[in-house]
């Protein structure tokens, strides 16, 4: 039977297309279901080498596709959560009176740990816990907009120190990180990149979270998804990121889970609470409030804390209680009972903002328990990236940035304006010094404190159902942030890479903590020696079993404190913790031998782990010149509406004098909406059309709003809106002659409309140090919070049109006799010390 020419074809199409197709068995090497694992040394792993045959036609020539890398077989999901600003004695796990259900979950089923430490501030000890190598070796010897420009402290993770996120997914994981970030150099920031400092650059495929040291829960203004900023809380009364933020969380998981159920995950989980804002929902204020758990003050919460934790055994029986510093701090009975009334209300919602992050939490860990997934899942649950913060100033605050430019509001100011809008979107409240001593029970300090446990000992659960057998175990090894990732490695049965992007890797610098998974090494020595620790001068050195401290010299709510201190003469304690778990007894003068041995052994580890050189300087390096998109630049224009430039790529008009010009077009029927605005409620400014008529706003830290606004609204058509501002003093400049004085001084501003002046008046203060940093700033309208409440809500669009927006600043510089009388002034400071 002939066949037609196209028939052959066709047959021949076919044979060969069979040929093609003759793919290996399903799961075999080569097959489309391929897998491998790697040996992990370099990574990505290189290509591997083509294994099938390849002749001159498909008909001969065999298949072959690159297997798919993934995990050792065996290796569990690990979600990885940490909370923030959360000493030893906030939780009920580790004794505190506050509910924390989930955290007592994953230590029921698992491991306490009672001497596990961070670095006593956000940013290093994050650091620490994405690398597994020290915060100063990684670049953050202070948080990011802190930044100066040394190795230990210009806040970049340099490539050959691979993140976890990195290690794991190359390894065959995939990553992903929820909540803060505050590892992203704050002048790196921008939505224009470059990314290779964020989540996503660092080896976390997946991220949903903000952007810096904290947010408004309500209105997160930094909130990113990937590489964008997303403001799903804009028409959303009810949004609050806490919740919103579990719920991304959960779905991510469960299309893991659907997509791919036999794909190991690793999610970073790590929310803003218990950073200030304390933003719970009311309902969960209510609850907490009910129950009543701080009305005998925070000298009896210490003690019913200390009891908690004795019956816990989270302390050892001869543990003592630090005595409370009454030179410091005043005693629960020696308030008013205004004070005791605003007190209580601050840390009911703190103790609510507490409680509703570990709901969340919970509600996290029960979805990975309901895919079926519970057993196999590493859940490391961390309560605090370092102590209870104490930056709420002795009296607190209802908003966090008045207390960065060091202005404090008395509580009679609190009472009336802000307790029943304690912890809404209406304040960005933060609670008094006391209560965060209490909550780092039994030790002495708090947050930013690094020589006391106050500062860095935070509980810690560790759950593997599959592996750890010793359900409700308690283990007291030292232990450190930089313990994680190798613990995590180990777990997986990964090792560390050699070679990363080609780029040889620096070792990391923790231990492992899975010895201590197994009952048997229930009580055995740590593996972790010798620790050192450093925050803003302060330090400190841990070496089996003893630590030599530097005595606190300055208190960590004295934020404007250090100008001028050299660390390096701090007086030193020495405390023997086989006899002594909490720091109560100073034995340096009984022991001057062993306290010279860890004298020497801290400044061999502090050059190095490159801590050096050591600053004692705190606010004022907010304000310290750092690298941006607007580094060296003094002028600045927007031909068109641009929103979301965070705070540290944006041009700072702090200290100076400046000009704005808005060339603008006015429609029929009038304008309407901002101009140009950087901040918002609680500190910035704002230049907009209010009902046609041009206002410039100076938002001064949400306690007082100046001005200037032209009497009549603007008529359709081309106009020039300018506003100028004379600054006073001397600028920054003064800081280094340990002077504060050139900041935050006053100027004269003046609103013009067309060339005619429209409007004057003088501030006697301005704002020292720095904006709302959880804000942007934004032309053509308003992303966060208004600057005004009273005059507008966001979006607040500019219905005209913008043709060009200038900014000119003016830094003061100083002379040489400003110098002189600087230079005179600094020495007989010193000679008065």
């Amino acid at each position: 039977m002939l066949r037609s020419p196209c028939a052959v074809v066709s047959l021949a199409l076919l044979f060969a297309a069979s040929a093609v197709f003759a793919q290996p068995a399903p799961g075999a090497p080569g097959s489309p279901s391929g897998t491998t694992t790697i040996d992990g040394k370099q990574l990505p792993a290189p290509p591997p080498k083509f294994g099938g045959k390849i002749e001159r036609d498909a008909a001969q020539s065999t298949p072959w596709w690159p297997p798919r890398v993934v995990p050792p077989k065996g290796a569990p999901n690990v979600l990885l959560i940490m909370t923030d600003d959360a000493g030893y004695g906030v939780s009920s796990t580790f004794g505190g009176v506050i509910p924390t259900p989930a955290l007592d979950r994953i230590a029921a089923n698992g491991l306490r740990y009672t001497n596990f430490n961070s670095t006593a501030l956000c940013s290093p000890t994050r650091a620490a816990l994405i690398t597994g190598r020290n915060h100063h070796s990684v670049g953050y010897g202070v948080i990011a907009e802190q930044a100066t420009g040394y190795p230990g402290y210009d806040s970049i993770i340099t490539k050959d120190k691979a993140t976890i996120g990195t290690i794991l997914r190359d390894n065959g994981y995939r990553t992903s990180w929820f909540g803060k970030n505050h590892n992203t150099p704050a002048f790196l920031a921008s939505a224009t990149g470059p990314f290779d400092q964020w989540p996503v650059g660092m080896g976390f495929e997946y991220f949903y979270g903000f952007m810096g040291g904290d947010t408004n829960q309500w209105q997160p203004d930094n909130l990113a998804r990937n590489t964008t900023y997303i403001y799903p809380f804009q028409g959303n009364p009810k949004y609050n990121l806490t919740t919103a933020m579990a719920d991304e969380a959960i779905a991510y998981m469960n299309q893991i889970n659907t997509l791919t159920p036999d794909q190991p995950f690793f999610v970073y989980y790590v929310p803003g609470g218990t950073h200030a804002p304390h933003h719970p929902t009311p309902e969960w204020i209510d609850k907490i409030s009910k129950m009543h758990l701080f009305d005998q003050g925070w000298n009896k919460l210490r003690e019913q804390i200390f009891e908690n934790q004795k019956k816990l055994g989270v302390i050892p029986p001869n543990a003592k209680l630090t005595p409370w510093p009454k030179d410091l701090l005043k005693e629960w009975d020696q308030l008013t009972a205004d004070e005791k009334k605003m007190f209580l209300r601050q840390v009911d919602v703190f103790a609510a903002y507490v409680a509703y992050t570990d709901h969340e939490i919970g509600r996290v860990i029960q979805a990975v328990e309901d895919m079926g997934r519970l057993d196999n899942t590493l859940i490391i649950y961390i309560e605090g990236d370092n102590g209870t913060s104490s930056e709420g100033t002795l009296l607190g605050t209802p908003n966090e940035v008045a207390m960065f430019n060091g202005v404090e509001v008395p509580v009679d100011v609190q009472l009336k304006d802000f307790y029943d809008a304690w912890g809404s979107d209406k304040t960005y409240n933060h609670m008094a010094v006391p209560w965060a001593w209490a909550l780092d029970t039994p030790f002495s300090w708090t947050k930013q404190i690094s020589s006391h446990f106050g500062g860095v000992r935070q509980g810690m659960a560790i759950s593997w159902p599959k592996v750890i057998t010793d359900k409700g175990g308690i283990r007291n090894q030292f232990h450190h942030m930089i313990d994680i990732v190798p613990t995590i490695l180990e777990a997986a049965h990964i090792q560390a890479p050699s070679v990363v992007d080609g780029i040889p890797q620096k070792p990391i610098e923790g231990v492992s903590m899975v010895y201590t998974f197994d009952k048997r090494n229930a009580n055995a020595p740590s593996t972790h020696k010798t620790q050192y620790f450093e925050m803003f001068g302060d330090h400190a050195i841990y070496h089996e079993g003893w630590i030599a401290s530097t005595k606190v010299m300055r208190p960590p709510w004295d934020i404007s404190g250090g100008l001028g201190a050299d660390p390096a003469t701090y007086p030193w304690e020495l405390y023997d913790l086989s006899k002594d778990w909490t720091q109560a007894e100073d034995v340096a003068a009984k022991n001057p031998a062993k306290l010279k041995e860890l004298q020497d052994l801290f400044w061999t580890e502090a050059a190095k782990y490159q801590v050096l050189p050591l600053d004692a300087t705190v606010v004022t390096r907010l304000i310290t010149p750092r690298p941006s998109i607007t580094a060296g630049r003094n002028v600045f224009t927007w031909t068109a509406p641009l929103t979301g430039t965070p705070n540290g790529d944006a041009p700072s008009i702090l200290n100076a004098s400046y000009h704005f010009e808005a060339e603008i077009e006015v429609p029929q029927g009038g304008g309407d909406g901002m101009l140009i605005t950087q901040g918002g409620r609680f500190a910035g400014y704002g230049f907009y059309l209010l009902a046609g008529k041009p206002v410039f706003t100076w938002n001064l830290v949400d306690l007082e709003r100046i001005k200037w606004q032209g009497p009549d609204a603007l008529k359709p058509g081309k106009h020039t809106l300018e506003f100028d501002f004379k600054y006073d003093g001397l600028g920054m400049g003064t800081l280094a002659f340990d002077s504060m004085s050139g900041i935050g001084r006053s100027g004269t501003g003046v609103l013009s409309v067309d060339g005619k002046a429209v409007s004057t008046k003088k501030m006697e203060r301005t704002i020292p140090l720095i904006l709302a940093w959880d804000e942007n700033l934004d032309v053509g309208s308003d992303t966060g919070t208004p600057v005004d409440d009273q005059d507008y809500q966001v979006p607040f669009a500019f219905t005209g049109k913008i043709d060009k927006i200038t900014l000119t600043i003016d830094r003061p510089k100083l002379t040489p006799e400003d110098e002189k009388k600087l230079r005179e002034a600094q020495r007989n400071n010193k000679t008065s010390e």
